[in-house]
């Protein structure tokens, strides 16, 4: 495996390949690595024949400074990781290397659709303009032709679509499953911040979720919604920042359960760290 700093670097390595007919697909990620995202790397390494893994923590999509500098970057644990994992490359450019006249802000808002600002969108404004600017510069330097993402930042796969009809780019995004603890919680790199006791208590999202998964062709939507809420609400520690059933396609909330993609989706503070979890509805 292969560690690249400067999109220079990446393209000298990467093109002849491209120019060889060999696939590259990309794996973003901000580090802080789990099983969550080998599951991508393993997914990536069945479609392509180049993976390229992504670190980078970027600055631009956190709208809260502190939780920007409490960011876990573990990197001798992520290179590891990926090293045992067979990743042939992975990308780690530094901040100006991506932002070259960081802090300065650039031009950049494009339109993502209505969704960006329900959910996720209202408690983190410009979060998704973040988000869909760094991968648009990954996109950009590494050129993929397919890329991978976890499920479980639902919204976030959504956006980084758009981002792609928006600009026409010929990269197909892939959403993969969301990988869960034994006892049901979502991983996230987020989860290292949670102690004994918010570990515990953050299971009752994913049982949440589970009960209107379970039920979902038992109750009409107001009680599965209902029962939810009530669950986490009645679960000390946790303050519930929403709890809803989707269009999968839209984020609206549904008003029949005919809609194609119905998801469900929560987010809480449990303790001092903010999780969010989605469960598809019709699988």
């Amino acid at each position: 495996m292969e560690i690249i700093h400067t999109i220079a670097a990446l393209k000298a390595v990467l093109q002849p390949l491209q120019k060889a007919n060999a696939k590259v697909a990309l794996v973003p990620t901000m580090g802080a690595l789990h099983n969550g995202h080998l599951s991508l790397i393993e997914i990536a390494q069945k479609h392509a024949e180049i993976v390229v893994c992504s670190i980078f923590v970027n600055p631009t999509q956190f709208t809260d400074p502190k939780d920007l500098e409490k960011y876990p970057r573990p990197l001798e644990h992520d290179i590891k990781m990926l090293t045992d994992a067979g990743c042939n490359f992975v990308f780690m450019p530094t901040v100006k290397e991506m932002y070259p006249n960081f802090p300065i802000p650039e031009n950049w808002h494009i339109d993502l659709g209505d969704a960006e600002f329900l959910l996720e969108g209202e408690f983190r404004k410009g979060h998704y303009q973040g988000v869909t600017q760094i991968v648009k510069k990954l996109f950009d330097a590494v050129e993929p032709e397919i890329a991978f993402f976890g499920q479980k930042d639902f919204q976030q796969v959504l956006m980084i679509k758009n981002m792609v009809k928006h600009f026409n780019m010929p990269v197909e995004i892939v959403s993969c499953p969301i990988i869960r603890e034994d006892d049901g919680l979502a991983m996230s790199s987020r989860n290292i911040h949670l102690t004994p006791v918010d570990r515990k208590n953050a299971l009752v999202l994913s049982q949440a979720l589970q009960f209107v998964h379970d039920n979902f062709n038992k109750l009409s939507l107001s009680e599965l919604l209902e029962s939810a809420k009530i669950m986490i609400n009645d679960t000390n520690g946790v303050a519930l920042d929403y709890f809803t059933i989707a269009d999968g396609e839209t984020l609206l909330p549904v008003e029949t359960k005919s809609v194609e993609n119905p998801v469900a989706l929560v987010a809480a503070k449990v303790g001092e760290t903010r999780l969010i979890d989605n469960m598809l509805l019709n699988q």
